[in-house]
């Protein structure tokens, strides 16, 4: 009798334990965000200080995607119209001083700058940068999944004339 009690709350627990973390995953897929439609004033999209686009950091895993454009004005970072990545629970915006970032280890050990919460799994969206941050210290924007340290997708920038470094030329970073 015991032993058939101490089973049936062993698999209440572990079914609840279970069904819980499945719902974490599986929510974001059943009720995702409306899409972005954010715009930029005049004002906002003066100088183009840098551009990039997201990119499949690690193709055969499909969960974790990203595709679209990035562009970077003083103050203000803007996820394009084309902006998509696959759906999950708690990703953030993140400026990187790294080149080339294409995995997890890239991010973790770095100062970072958080921008913010990702507002949405696709469409156009803004971000304010916060005062102080030299852009060309940031060669990387990347969607990280802040619940379970995951890349979901890194863009590289292009620094635009002099922000970069170069007198009227693009440099890549």
């Amino acid at each position: 009798m015991w032993h058939w009690l101490k089973g049936l709350v062993v698999g209440i627990l572990l079914g609840g334990i279970i069904g819980f973390a499945a719902g974490l995953f599986v929510f974001p897929y059943l009720f995702p965000p409306p899409a972005g439609t954010d715009t930029l004033t005049a004002a906002e999209s003066g100088d183009l200080v840098a551009e990039g686009s997201f990119l499949h950091a690690n193709p055969p895993d499909p969960v974790h995607y990203g595709k679209g454009r990035v562009s970077v004005y003083p103050g203000i970072l803007f996820l394009e119209k084309d902006f998509e990545v696959g759906p999950g629970p708690d990703f953030h915006v993140y400026l990187v001083p790294k080149e080339k970032v294409r995995s997890e280890a890239d991010v973790e050990d770095t100062m970072y700058v958080d921008l913010g919460r990702l507002r949405a799994f696709e469409g156009s969206q803004k971000y304010e940068i916060p005062a102080g941050v030299d852009l060309t210290k940031y060669p990387s924007v990347v969607i990280w999944c802040q619940q379970f340290s995951v890349l979901i997708s890194p863009a590289d920038l292009t620094f635009e004339n002099d922000a970069g470094g170069g007198a009227g030329k693009k440099k890549a970073l």
